[in-house]
This record gives C-alpha cells, sequence and structure tokens, in this order.
C-alpha cells in the first residue's frame, strides 16, 4: 500500500527560498474576479507551478483579506502580485513589456488548450476573467488569441481557479523537464 509523503519528503522550500527560485516567464492576470476564494486559490496555484506573478484588476481583491488567505494558504506571501484598477492598462504595460496576451475565453477563432504551445522563453500573459461575464470585450480585442478549454457536458464553462489551474498545469507541463 502506498504511504502518504512526509514534508520532509516532499522537500518544500520556505516563502524566501521560495522567492529566489527561477521562475517560469507566465503572468496571470486577473480581470475583475470578485470572489476572494476564487483569488486565494489562483495563488496557491501559482505557487505550485512556480508563475512569475499575478496582476488583480479592476474588482479583484487584493491581499490581505481573510478569504484569500484561507484558500491560498499563505502563497499570497511567496507570489509576487500587483494591483491594476484597469485590465486595459496591465495589458498595455505587459505588451510594451514584450508579453504575449493571451485570453481564455470562448470567443470565435479561439485555439483549444490542447493546441496551445508556449516557447520556453516566450513571456506569456494569460487572462482568466469574472465569475459571470469571463473576460470583458475589450481585454479579449486586445489580445494576442485567445484559448478555450475544450468541456463535453452540459455547462459552458469552469470555476476560475480551476480554469486557472487547468491552464497553468499545462503551462508548467510543456515549460519544466520533469
Amino acid at each position: 500500500m502506498a504511504k502518504k509523503k512526509t514534508m520532509i519528503e516532499l522537500h518544500r522550500v520556505d516563502v524566501e527560498e521560495y522567492q529566489q527560485l527561477e521562475k517560469l516567464p507566465i503572468t496571470i492576470v486577473l480581470d475583475n474576479v470578485r470572489s476572494e476564494m476564487n483569488v486565494g486559490s489562483v495563488f496557491r496555484t501559482a505557487d505550485a507551478f512556480l508563475i512569475e506573478r499575478i496582476i488583480l484588476c479592476g474588482i479583484t481583491p487584493q491581499p490581505p483579506k481573510s478569504e484569500i488567505h484561507k484558500t491560498a494558504l499563505g502563497a499570497e506571501e511567496s507570489v509576487t502580485w500587483q494591483y491594476y484598477s484597469s485590465t486595459l492598462d496591465a495589458v498595455e504595460q505587459l505588451k510594451a513589456d514584450g508579453y504575449l496576451i493571451c485570453s481564455v475565453e470562448q470567443v470565435h477563432d479561439s485555439i483549444s488548450l490542447t493546441e496551445f504551445v508556449v516557447k520556453s522563453k516566450q513571456k506569456t500573459a494569460i487572462i482568466l476573467g469574472n465569475e459571470v461575464k469571463g473576460v470583458s470585450q475589450e481585454v479579449v480585442d486586445v489580445s494576442h488569441l485567445c484559448v478555450e478549454i475544450p468541456q463535453g457536458g452540459t455547462k459552458h464553462s469552469l470555476n476560475i481557479s480551476c480554469c486557472a489551474a487547468i491552464v497553468m498545469w499545462k503551462l508548467y507541463d510543456q515549460l519544466t523537464v520533469q
């Protein structure tokens, strides 16, 4: 029978050591996400997959908040983050810094996540939207491309924290050597 690994066997680093680790050239942008718990979950997943930073925009809650902390389990302290009042301003800055802007949204001419490939050194911004409205149309309009997660059930969307985890895992899997 398989035995669970101990914390020592997991080789977890502390916050200071984590901040010194090389990160993937991936920035997660949250476009008006309203739930503190979703934000906390994105922080925790970003920590797990060595994402360089998170940009919180508009109404997206910012640490310190109790519900963010509850789901992030402290990852809001390890993952670098910034706040912009406007997602468009954040995207324009990311473009100026040489990022590929990729909205995760169901749009005409999107590409399937299964076909999405990021080059190893390509700085990429992944934009995830509001729980009800998704990524705003104005942000979709200035994105270089849109990626859609294939789904086969009766629902037409996933919770943003699930969506973020799927996309981050896909990029981590592509950009790291296991």
